[in-house]
């Protein structure tokens, strides 16, 4: 089978490790719980930040957010792993911009991931990713945001969303650990 996943906010938690950079570097010590309940893909709010102010604030960390110790769920690694050694193959779309392309496919093997070539598609909008997930003819693909699942409830993939405060709303099927897609299989 063909698997394809996204991955901020879907195999690493990276909002999270972003709002634990903004207390650090906002010296602030706004509760875990305050992000938890979030409805909003952003973080900056909870700060006090404009969305300008966020967004600055954000691209101004971002290498620090992508690439420095941000931690994958858990078992997502493992679980990844195992579908490649099951023969599985896994691939990964990611709306990162493509400047970061080569450094999010290093970090990605660094933190055990199981990248091969011709698998990882990074910079594209998050609208664009349905034409390579329509080409690479996936069975399933995990996604955090139900704008993206939405563009792809006419085809025959079998869709999850990783959940998150901010997409609750979504109908479709949830994945909220990562032991589950054993499940699958």
């Amino acid at each position: 089978m063909r698997f394809g996943f996204d991955i901020d906010d879907t195999l690493i938690n990276l909002r999270e490790f972003a709002f634990h950079l903004y207390n650090k570097k906002l010296s602030k010590n706004i509760d875990l719980s305050v992000f938890k309940q979030l409805t909003t893909v952003e973080i900056h709010e909870p700060f006090g930040l404009t969305k300008e102010e966020g967004k600055n604030l954000w691209n101004t960390c971002r290498s620090e957010i992508y690439f420095s110790d941000c931690p994958s769920y858990p078992l997502a690694v493992e679980v990844l792993n195992e579908l490649v050694q099951k023969g599985h193959e896994v691939y990964y779309i990611t709306a990162r911009n493509k400047e970061f392309s080569e450094q999010t496919e290093k970090w990605m093997k660094k933190a055990g991931f199981p990248v091969e070539k011709n698998h990882f598609f990074c910079g594209m909008k998050d609208h664009e990713k349905i034409n390579i997930i329509k080409n690479l003819s996936l069975d399933y693909y995990f996604d955090d945001k139900p704008a993206v699942l939405n563009t792809l409830l006419e085809t025959n993939i079998t869709l999850y969303v990783r959940d998150q405060s901010y997409n609750r709303n979504w109908k479709g099927k949830r994945l909220t650990n990562w032991s589950e897609i054993r499940n699958l299989l």
